[in-house]
């Protein structure tokens, strides 16, 4: 069990940390107590997010340390029902692709996150209003599910665990598209391959179908719609380290 007088020694630069550094703090952090749970999730979600960040300046470092939080990660215990927040950590597509489509995400993200049946091993994806002229042009044919308050849903999916299409040493909770109910362009090509790094705090590969291999285009998080909201300011050297429980 990692102390928390043990975490500032083990705390990497939010700048300019080595993939290795990454691991080792959140792999500490995964450590911690039940009595600071809240901690450990919000400093995932910190360490998830600064990697998301470091991606248009440092690709390489970035995705390695978000892969190897990644590989950290086990399917969610106990599995995710009802709805969660998300963001898109970053692509991982090729430059100069990669920095078209963080400008356009960071000018306009229609996602908000998932809904989870848990008994059901179902969910489907949450857009923003803003979504269905998008969404009519690009799939003419399929209807978004109007929900109150204006917003969507859209999108529905089966999970399943099983190992990870590029980890097959790790399991995952897979949220799989491959349904008739779904337009075939684009959207039931996609897989999604999703771990829980520490409770509350969930990460995910977004991973494309072509032929018979699997690319990575991203990474995604999530989070239950019903904890304290995590995307606060981040201090100069990332999460300040609580009182010891």
């Amino acid at each position: 069990m990692t102390r928390l007088t043990e975490l500032p020694a083990l705390q990497p630069d939010p700048l300019t940390p080595e993939a290795d550094e990454v691991e080792r703090y959140v792999e500490a952090l995964q450590g911690l107590s039940k009595a600071n749970a809240d901690f450990a999730r919000r400093a995932s979600w910190a360490q998830i997010r600064l990697a998301g960040a470091r991606a248009g300046s440092r690709p390489g470092e970035a995705h390695e340390s978000l892969n190897r939080i990644f590989r950290l990660g086990v399917p969610p215990d106990p599995p995710l029902d009802g709805p969660t927040r998300g963001i898109l950590v970053t692509p991982t597509v090729p430059r100069p692709a990669d920095l078209g489509l963080r400008a356009l995400v960071s000018a306009w993200m229609p996602w908000t996150g998932k809904r989870f049946d848990a008994s059901a091993q179902t969910g489907d994806n949450l857009l923003i209003a803003g979504a269905r002229p998008i969404a009519r042009v690009l799939f003419p044919s399929y209807r978004l599910e109007p929900l109150d308050g204006g917003d969507y849903a859209a999108f529905r999916f089966r999970t399943y665990v099983g190992p990870g299409q590029l980890d097959a040493d790790r399991e995952t909770l897979k949220i799989d598209y491959d349904s008739d109910e779904n337009p075939r362009l684009l959207i039931r090509g996609i897989l999604d391959e999703l771990v829980q790094i520490v409770p509350g705090a969930y990460l995910g590969k977004v991973l494309l179908r072509r032929k018979d291999a699997w690319r990575l285009l991203g990474y995604f998080a999530l989070e239950p719609a019903a904890v304290a909201r995590t995307d606060e300011p981040i201090a100069a050297r990332g999460e300040p380290v609580p009182a010891p429980a």
